[in-house]
């Protein structure tokens, strides 16, 4: 393991951390990362990863209501919240080769996977590469890696430059604005959110997390997912106000899904934009609970 990070203390979570009654939380060594897990619950094992610019305390709510059912387990992914790496460096599949190490740290042989936003990357990635390790999958906002392209999906990607060249220290707040969200956010929950960006590497990585995403964006246009058949059950889910990626619009671009998947389904949250876990957690929560539970 590199010094640095044996060297740094383990003990405790720094003292921004959210409290959440009912959640546990501990730090899992793996070369090169201690990643910050929050869990909570009982059962059958299920991973939630976070979105962007978010942390485990996304599922703090949707985490709580599948714990009747479910062992839920929250990381921190590489460069968001409480997780810490050896190297600022985060390629094309990173997050991927960092969750499994995670899983295979807990002895988690299979799980079912639900992921917002950027972390879809890492889900589908793991699905497609990795399909004997996730039992059924849920991704939230963003469409499967085997839709083409068009030009329809340009309003969707505006953010993307802010992100790309983001200055440290500049604030991110409006990514919690309108129209990615359906009701104004309190400011005490984005300021919870952006929280851990008062820590240098994790705003360092803001640039680093869309240049990863972008380095995806080959593969798609090329072709390669529309080649490569999925086979994990699959649910994508899309706030009915998250335009132009609704679930109408995702359905007819990717045609016929039998094509590409083995069994694809998509849904849409009422009164949810793209940050539906925070428009609508009761709808999510609902939602993952009905397809995991007829996914078998």
């Amino acid at each position: 393991m590199d010094a640095k990070m044996a060297a740094a203390p383990t003990a405790a979570a720094p003292p921004e951390m959210p409290a959440v009654p009912g959640f546990t939380h501990r730090y899992i060594e793996t070369p090169g990362l201690r990643t910050h897990v929050a869990t909570i619950g009982a059962g059958d094992p299920v991973v939630l990863l976070h979105g962007f610019p978010q942390h485990w305390w996304q599922w703090r709510q949707i985490g709580k209501g599948l714990a009747d059912r479910y062992q839920v387990i929250c990381p921190d992914l590489r460069g968001a919240g409480w997780t810490k790496a050896a190297s600022p460096r985060i390629a094309r599949l990173t997050r991927m080769g960092d969750l499994l190490a995670v899983l295979d740290a807990m002895e988690l042989d299979r799980v079912r996977l639900v992921a917002h936003s950027n972390a879809t990357l890492t889900a589908m990635q793991l699905a497609y590469t990795r399909p004997k390790r996730v039992r059924a999958m849920i991704t939230l906002s963003e469409p499967p890696l085997f839709m083409p392209f068009s030009l329809a999906m340009l309003p969707a990607t505006r953010p993307v430059p802010r992100f790309l060249f983001h200055r440290r220290g500049r604030s991110i707040a409006h990514a919690f604005e309108p129209p990615y969200v359906a009701s104004p956010m309190p400011p005490e929950t984005v300021a919870t959110y952006l929280s851990p960006l008062r820590r240098p590497e994790i705003d360092a990585a803001i640039p680093r997390l869309m240049r990863a995403a972008l380095a995806n964006v080959p593969r798609m246009a090329g072709g390669t997912y529309r080649r490569d058949r999925l086979h994990v059950p699959s649910l994508y889910a899309f706030g009915e106000k998250n335009e132009p990626l609704t679930e109408p619009f995702v359905r007819e671009q990717c045609g016929d899904t039998a094509r590409y998947a083995d069994h694809v389904e998509f849904a849409s949250v009422a009164a949810a934009a793209y940050f539906m876990t925070d428009d609508r957690p009761d709808a999510v929560e609902d939602l993952v609970r009905n397809f995991f539970e007829r996914m078998g």
